[in-house]
């Protein structure tokens, strides 16, 4: 648990880079069926992930770091965890007010697609409302 002082290497890794890299205590990932905590020495594990918040106890101190993470892929292996994800942002740096306007855009185009009016990918448009659903609820109120 948290405090122990066991430490593993963390990578989060989105297509653009490290959105993180170093030595932690704990990682919280969203599973596709429920949240995957991890300590160091956890048994081998590969796992899919679903959008959502995935929280790094770096140890010590230090205080929980919170992104709002896309879809994508977990390993443990050996004492070394890797999240492969769609996109990562710090929670202290999403941008409410663009994250409601990226929502707001992308439901009014899922509805042209519904009327007709619109050609664009209905599931291009859907991982927009959900990237932007993520963002929100992971800044949560400040």
């Amino acid at each position: 648990m948290p405090g122990s002082g066991k430490k593993f290497d963390l990578s989060l890794v989105t297509p653009d880079g490290a959105a993180y890299e170093g030595e932690v205590e704990m990682i919280i990932v969203p599973g596709q069926i429920g949240e995957i905590g991890v300590l160091a020495r956890h048994a081998p594990l590969i796992a899919t992930l679903r959008a959502g918040s995935t929280r790094i106890h770096p140890g010590g101190d230090a205080e929980v770091v919170e992104y709002a993470t896309g879809p994508g892929f977990f390993q443990v292996l050996e004492n070394r965890a890797i999240a492969l994800v769609d996109a990562a942002v710090e929670a202290s740096q999403i941008d409410e007010a663009a994250a409601r306007a990226q929502l707001e855009a992308a439901q009014a185009e899922l509805e042209a697609i519904e009327r007709g009016e619109s050609i664009a990918d209905r599931w291009l448009v859907e991982q927009r409302i959900r990237y932007a659903e993520n963002q929100l609820a992971v800044a949560g109120p400040r």
